[in-house]
Protein backbone atom coordinates (compact mmCIF):
# COMPACT_ATOMS: atom_id res chain seq x y z
CA UNK A 1 0.00 0.00 0.00
CA UNK A 2 1.30 3.42 -0.86
CA UNK A 3 2.13 5.71 2.00
CA UNK A 4 -0.24 8.48 0.85
CA UNK A 5 -3.07 6.02 0.41
CA UNK A 6 -2.61 4.73 3.99
CA UNK A 7 -3.46 8.19 5.36
CA UNK A 8 -6.65 8.23 3.29
CA UNK A 9 -7.64 4.84 4.64
CA UNK A 10 -7.03 5.93 8.25
CA UNK A 11 -9.05 9.11 7.82
CA UNK A 12 -11.85 7.17 6.14
CA UNK A 13 -11.92 4.63 8.95
CA UNK A 14 -12.04 7.39 11.57
CA UNK A 15 -14.95 8.97 9.71
CA UNK A 16 -16.77 5.65 9.59
CA UNK A 17 -16.32 5.18 13.34
CA UNK A 18 -17.63 8.69 14.02
CA UNK A 19 -20.60 8.05 11.73
CA UNK A 20 -21.31 4.78 13.51
CA UNK A 21 -21.58 6.62 16.82
CA UNK A 22 -24.16 8.99 15.34
CA UNK A 23 -26.10 6.32 13.40
CA UNK A 24 -25.30 2.81 14.70
CA UNK A 25 -27.68 1.02 12.31
CA UNK A 26 -26.01 2.47 9.21
CA UNK A 27 -22.56 1.87 10.71
CA UNK A 28 -23.28 -1.83 11.30
CA UNK A 29 -24.59 -2.18 7.76
CA UNK A 30 -21.42 -0.61 6.38
CA UNK A 31 -19.29 -2.87 8.56
CA UNK A 32 -21.12 -5.99 7.38
CA UNK A 33 -20.54 -5.04 3.75
CA UNK A 34 -16.80 -4.61 4.30
CA UNK A 35 -16.02 -7.62 6.49
CA UNK A 36 -15.38 -10.86 4.61
CA UNK A 37 -15.04 -14.38 5.98
CA UNK A 38 -11.32 -14.37 5.19
CA UNK A 39 -10.82 -11.07 6.99
CA UNK A 40 -12.72 -12.31 10.03
CA UNK A 41 -10.65 -15.49 10.21
CA UNK A 42 -7.43 -13.48 9.84
CA UNK A 43 -8.48 -11.06 12.58
CA UNK A 44 -9.44 -13.89 14.92
CA UNK A 45 -6.18 -15.76 14.29
CA UNK A 46 -4.17 -12.59 14.91
CA UNK A 47 -6.01 -11.90 18.14
CA UNK A 48 -5.41 -15.44 19.39
CA UNK A 49 -1.72 -15.33 18.48
CA UNK A 50 -1.36 -11.99 20.25
CA UNK A 51 -3.12 -13.34 23.32
CA UNK A 52 -0.91 -16.40 23.56
CA UNK A 53 2.26 -14.38 22.91
CA UNK A 54 1.37 -11.88 25.65
CA UNK A 55 0.46 -14.70 28.01
CA UNK A 56 3.79 -16.47 27.48
CA UNK A 57 5.75 -13.23 27.96
CA UNK A 58 3.86 -12.45 31.16
CA UNK A 59 4.62 -15.87 32.65
CA UNK A 60 8.35 -15.51 31.98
Amino acid sequence: MERGRFGDVVVGAAGDVAGSVVDPKAGLGRLRSVVTARGLVTLTAGALLGYFAARSIRRS
